[in-house]
């Protein structure tokens, strides 16, 4: 692997206790032989995951696990902002922290940039390899018919709008992030739209998203109403 790839890891957190350490220890052994940071964006969570990703710095390191916390819950797209001012790395790779995007996976988006080139590579549920894990019909129905109604009326050129794990150039996010105005789920929807949009050369990698194993999860009714808005705001303004 070239060496002079950096690539910072951005995960938001909140009250993610019992997953961090794994993620953290999957991400270690699944790029070994790659330069990378992880950086925790925690947004006060209640449950002392600040606590251990403290512990987890003592034994990484303070220069590979960066605890960036904020003082409460403040949104993903700022989350990803704020990640995105401590990163040092050339390359961002945003993901989350429920272990729904397994870190097994980050060697075949690096693998894929490199021979591509690419801008922006992107996780994708919805070709041949990828899947969805743990969610009921009705879940996957509304996820899948989100996505269809995003393709039908955006265009974009991607199969999975909606899906939160990617691997960015920094600079390219960077000029994305900073056009995007949504918050919360409509946001990684927005920020590959204005990519498609500003003509960035986007990759896909098969991925299966596995449904969170400890914690709730965060799409309820709002979520989809705030989607469908989402979905409007984007067909008038891009």
């Amino acid at each position: 692997m070239a060496e002079k790839n950096k690539y910072s890891i951005i995960i938001p957190t909140y009250n993610e206790r019992l997953n961090i350490a794994l993620i953290v220890y999957l991400v270690f052994k699944h790029l070994s032989d790659v330069d990378f940071e992880i950086i925790v964006v925690d947004d006060g969570s209640p449950d002392g995951t600040q606590d251990i990703v403290k512990q987890l710095q003592k034994v990484y390191g303070e220069d590979r696990i960066l605890l960036r916390p904020r003082p409460r819950k403040l949104g993903l797209g700022t989350a990803y902002i704020h990640g995105l001012k401590h990163a040092s790395g050339n390359f961002v790779v945003i993901m989350d922290a429920d272990l729904s995007h397994h870190p097994k996976y980050l060697p075949r988006f690096i693998k894929k940039q490199m021979e591509t080139g690419a801008s922006i590579v992107t996780g994708t549920r919805y070709v041949t390899g990828g899947g969805v894990h743990g969610w009921n019909l009705m879940r996957k129905l509304t996820s899948r018919g989100a996505n269809v109604l995003a393709q039908t009326l955006l265009w974009p050129g991607v199969s999975d709008l909606t899906g939160s794990f990617r691997l960015y150039q920094k600079s390219a996010l960077e000029d994305i992030i900073s056009s995007c105005v949504s918050k919360g789920y409509v946001f990684q929807m927005e920020m590959i739209v204005r990519a498609s949009r500003k003509g960035y050369h986007i990759e896909e990698v098969p991925i299966t998203f596995v449904d969170r194993v400890f914690g709730s999860s965060k799409l309820g009714g709002s979520e989809i109403v705030e989607y469908l808005k989402g979905l409007l705001y984007l067909l008038v303004t891009t």
